[in-house]
């Protein structure tokens, strides 16, 4: 039931500049709970963890995904506002990042979605999250970045030499 009341609102204006403001409590909980709780539970939500384009250090972030096979898709949609989220910067810069997901850490290889695959993966974000619609109209025709987060081996293929 709070998973719908908070589709439905995510709508409204006030909603986006309430959730930013909760972003760095949600990182907090995300962390005393090693990544098991974030977004409060009430929607599929990871930790993608980026390297800071400028910095170098790490950046972590919650943000809402939908599965896609063993990939997972997210959107820098970042409330609507006129500009990109620092981490699809960061993606950009370094597609190389890590995603936890309830406690499990994931590395990962993000790909930026185009034509006919953004067009698919677009209708999976909007069906777990129809506010992102309104999103777009806020961004002012900006163009909202779709990333598929692809999981990458830990290690060397079955015995090959470590790198």
């Amino acid at each position: 039931m709070l998973g719908s009341l908070t589709r439905r609102v995510g709508h409204h204006r006030w909603f986006g500049a309430a959730a930013r403001l909760l972003v760095p409590a949600d990182r907090l909980v995300g962390r005393l709970t090693r990544g098991r709780v974030v977004a409060l539970g009430l929607i599929p939500s990871l930790v993608v963890t980026t390297t800071g384009r400028r910095s170098g250090k790490p950046r972590s972030n919650p943000l809402l995904y939908v599965p896609d096979g063993d990939a997972y898709v997210v959107i820098g949609s970042n409330w609507g506002q006129q500009h990109q989220p620092g981490w699809a910067m960061n993606l950009l810069a370094d597609p190389a990042a890590e995603v936890d997901i309830k406690g499990r850490r994931t590395r990962v290889r993000a790909e930026v979605a185009t034509g006919a695959e953004r067009d698919r993966l677009w209708q999976l974000l909007v069906t777990e999250w129809p506010a992102y619609r309104t999103y777009v109209e806020r961004a002012g025709g900006r163009e909202i970045r779709i990333f598929r987060l692809v999981p990458v081996p830990d290690g060397p293929p079955d015995g090959a030499p470590g790198r």
